[in-house]
């Protein structure tokens, strides 16, 4: 009797297993959105990230001050510029044009070529060049480090000249300095959009999300208890990881920290306002995961924070365009790196305060037709 027991237990808890796994299945195809947001966004992720993604960083802005006009300094532009790393978009009168080009972001390398340049080279005495590197980020201005003294070489034939390149903002081109400015930007990114959208998500399924709403407050009122909290969130990991970045990583803290909070308000805005969108999409908390990450990605890829952006195909830039965190960054290491002011980043905060106002209009609007 024993022997006929054990097959026959067997048999129940396969038959049970086989019952669950078919209920599963069911339940999955039912839940439709949730599928296909598992099968098809790491394919639209793959596709997309695989094409964009490149390390290999070329055609740097530069500007020059050619204070020589020669024959010979043109040559030494023209070697720069053959080796790709160089992209020269115009000129500039006076050193401090150059800092003030550099700070805001839309230079990154300058050729300085002093008056004597042609007259040394004609009497054979080494000529001297300068060439200027935004070095904040090491990955993409190596290569150009790298390149200028070979092009002094090829620029003009059995005459030596001394090209001599000066990083600034990150002359150890040490990564961590680059990179942990950054994590303010990606770890608020991370808590207001998928925090956000789960707290809600997850408020709406409990129910009690719907019974805030019959209460006599107002719907306004309401999203701004919700996401406040969060906000506050926000400033406090900020301070954080700056503190920690200046004590453990030696991070540069150069411009007003006072000026980079007051800024740092419309990217939390619009971050609160994507979670706030996203809550409106998702019917669960697995889907409100899905879609922050779906976010999330392009965040962390495409805004440069890991990659250099000029590295990048042209569609993967226009993407990258349309981050909120493409202009925090600039932001971030313009105001701890470069010590730029409100002057130099006035339009990135200008596109974060027009984003921000739009994803919150659109976000409330969403939100009052689902909850209405």
């Amino acid at each position: 009797m024993t022997h006929f027991r054990i097959p026959i237990l067997h048999f129940r808890r396969l038959s049970g297993f086989t019952a669950m796994l078919r209920k599963e299945f069911i339940q999955m195809r039912r839940d439709r959105i949730t599928l296909g947001m598992m099968v098809g966004l790491p394919a639209v992720q793959l596709a997309l990230f695989g094409y964009a993604i490149r390390t290999e960083v070329r055609h740097l802005p530069t500007v020059v001050m050619d204070e020589s006009r020669s024959v010979q300094s043109r040559a030494l532009v023209d070697a720069l510029r053959n080796t790709g790393n160089f992209d020269v978009i115009g000129d500039v009168r006076s050193r401090d044009e150059i800092r003030s080009r550099i700070e805001a972001g839309d230079v990154r390398a300058a050729v300085i070529i002093p008056p004597a340049f042609a007259n040394d080279l004609k009497r054979g005495k080494q000529a001297q060049a300068q060439v200027i590197v935004d070095a904040a980020d090491p990955l993409a201005s190596t290569a150009a480090i790298n390149s200028a003294s070979l092009a002094a070489r090829a620029a003009v034939a059995r005459t030596p000249i001394d090209v001599r390149v000066r990083p600034w903002y990150n002359p150890a081109l040490k990564s961590s300095t680059y990179i942990v400015p950054g994590l303010v930007g990606l770890l608020l990114s991370i808590t207001l959009i998928v925090i956000t959208s789960m707290a809600i998500v997850r408020e709406r399924e409990r129910g009690t999300l719907e019974q805030l709403v019959v209460t006599p407050i107002d719907k306004t009122s309401l999203m701004l208890g919700k996401i406040v909290p969060f906000a506050l969130v926000g400033y406090v990991q900020m301070t954080v990881i700056l503190t920690l970045g200046k004590l453990l990583f030696g991070i540069p803290l150069q411009g007003s920290l006072l000026l980079l909070y007051a800024l740092s308000a419309a990217f939390i805005v619009a971050n609160l306002g994507l979670g706030l969108f996203v809550s409106t999409i998702a019917q669960t908390q697995a889907q409100a995961m899905q879609l922050s990450f779906f976010f999330m990605l392009p965040n962390i890829l495409l805004s440069g924070y890991m990659f250099p952006r000029e590295a990048m195909p042209a569609p993967a830039q226009w993407i990258g365009m349309l981050l909120p965190l493409t202009y925090y960054l600039k932001i971030l290491r313009g105001i701890l790196l470069r010590g730029a002011g409100f002057t130099r980043m006035w339009p990135e905060a200008l596109v974060l305060a027009t984003f921000a106002t739009a994803v919150v209009a659109l976000s409330v609007r969403r939100f009052s037709k689902t909850m209405g």
